[in-house]
């Protein structure tokens, strides 16, 4: 969808990535969709050369999200919101709504 705006598929992926989830990795996201870890990691570090995201280490992972002092951040997120209103239910399910904290202990399934 966004594909076209970006240049590539991945970066689309990357962004409704860190619009859903407000912050993602390199490896999580290949393991997500399925794709090379390297395919990931040019991409984010093109956006952030860019200034549209942003990096910090967690250990030894680095963890990216996007930049708050990107001056069209709003615009940027707003089209992703509405770019993301259009993809299919199947796609949002299989890649966009993973739990991202454990189960309550004893809570069934």
């Amino acid at each position: 969808m966004l594909e076209g705006v970006f240049g590539n598929i991945t970066v689309e992926k990357i962004l409704f990535t860190l619009y859903v989830y407000g912050e993602g990795y390199p490896l999580g996201m290949a393991r997500t969709f399925g794709d090379s870890v390297n395919r990931f990691q040019q991409q984010l570090k093109r956006l952030e050369d860019a200034g549209i995201v942003a990096s910090r280490l967690i250990g030894r992972v680095r963890v990216y999200t996007f930049n708050p002092r990107y001056p069209f951040l709003g615009e940027l997120k707003t089209l992703i919101e509405k770019a993301f209103e259009f993809l299919p239910e199947k796609e949002k399910g299989a890649y966009y709504s993973k739990r991202t904290r454990p189960r309550r202990t004893g809570k069934p399934l």
